[in-house]
């Protein structure tokens, strides 16, 4: 992850050092001693690292540090957590100086193996949503053949868990993310870029290069542009389909800005709308803004959906409204918590969600509306600013 605009890179490596600290209290708590962490999100989570292989040892134990490892390990002239050891490739040597200036940096592969050689005799974590079971089997024989004896413990989602709450960094990131979605969106229409007689596919190639004109380093997923009938499809793939007039046309899009993903869906008619389709957007509109009230702090994922989903089912659309109203966003475009039928997650300040609501009918066209925001106090607050109101262009 890129040093947040504006921040100076000691307030940066502050940042990542708090995360790990959060960590090191869940791993405590599980009586844990380590946690190798493989997943290269999670990774970039905990010290700013953007290559593409490495890994990370946490230590949790205040009195014990990782032994010295094989491979070629680089000292920081200060060493601000050495419980903590980072392990990259010889790619990613003059790289990891520079995002990573707070930990000894061990140069070896496989990273993984490298580093539970070193680990400290105990029980080691290992992220096994991430882990192959390939790759679990090589450290289980690493493990068995070490002179300090080492237990794999299986760990699900500690990571993960700390990521759900987003610090002002990551808040300022999603922010920056969401205004370039918008402006890019409001570019586009303003030159005439959705209009009938253009494809799916060309419309979502340019709204792609003007978010990386202003700024994104990529979409944050695939733009989707869903036309016509093809707007009741919820994932639609853009094709060489051409734009109609009286059209519903469905943007599902976002950016990625210094490794963070905005997610936001606008759905347009090209032309005067017709009932059935001011019908349906305007109970959209209406289901949204009831789950967007309903995220605040202390409702279930359950609950938000139940709020939103209750007014399309009571206006007799239930059925076609087939998936979960959200889900976090950040370093991942979908990452927890899920808003959804079922959801045990409970809201918490500062989490970053999405609210999504839609009706689809088949063979003739689909409403979606969505938002990013983050949950504060007083409410959710939405972090994508393009007018909800049917757009008829």
């Amino acid at each position: 992850m890129p040093a947040a605009v504006g921040l100076p890179s000691t307030l940066v490596t502050s940042l990542h050092r708090t995360r790990r600290s959060t960590v090191r209290a869940a791993l405590v708590a599980d009586g844990i001693d380590a946690l190798l962490v493989t997943d290269l999100i999670n990774v970039r989570y905990l010290t700013g690292f953007t290559g593409s292989n490495a890994a990370l040892l946490l230590v949790a134990a205040d009195d014990e540090e990782p032994e010295q490892a094989h491979g070629h390990t680089e000292r920081t002239t200060d060493e601000a957590d050495p419980r903590t050891r980072f392990c990259t490739d010889g790619r990613y040597t003059l790289q990891s100086q520079e995002q990573v200036p707070d930990l000894p940096r061990l140069i070896a592969r496989p990273c993984d193996v490298a580093l539970l050689r070193g680990a400290p005799a105990g029980s080691v974590g290992f992220e096994a949503r991430s882990l192959p079971v390939a790759a679990y089997d090589v450290l289980a024989a690493v493990a068995r053949e070490r002179p300090r004896p080492v237990s794999l413990r299986t760990t699900l989602d500690v990571v993960e868990a700390a990521r759900v709450i987003k610090d002002p960094t990551e808040i300022d990131a999603l922010s920056r993310a969401c205004q370039v979605a918008d402006q890019a969106l409001a570019d586009l229409i303003a030159a005439g870029g959705l209009r009938p007689g253009r494809t799916e596919r060309a419309v979502g190639l340019e709204l792609d290069q003007r978010m990386r004109e202003l700024g994104a380093q990529d979409p944050a997923f695939e733009t989707i542009v869903a036309a016509g009938p093809h707007s009741a499809i919820p994932h639609h793939r853009p094709t060489t389909a051409v734009l109609q007039r009286g059209d519903f046309v469905k943007l599902d899009f976002g950016a990625e800005v210094d490794c963070y993903h905005s997610d936001m869906t606008r759905t347009f008619v090209l032309g005067e709308p017709q009932a059935w389709q001011r019908e349906i957007y305007d109970l959209v509109h209406a289901a949204q803004a009831a789950g967007r009230a309903a995220c605040v702090i202390g409702a279930s994922g359950d609950a938000v959906d139940a709020a939103s989903r209750g007014v399309i089912e009571d206006a007799g659309y239930g059925p076609q409204f087939a998936h979960g109203l959200g889900h976090g966003v950040g370093l991942q475009i979908h990452e927890a918590p899920a808003l959804a039928r079922g959801a045990a997650s409970i809201m918490a300040s500062d989490m970053c969600v999405t609210v999504e609501p839609g009706v689809y009918l088949p063979g003739r066209g689909g409403v979606r509306i969505e938002d990013s925001g983050v949950i504060r106090p007083d409410g959710y607050h939405v972090l994508t600013q393009t007018s909800k109101d049917l757009g008829v262009l």
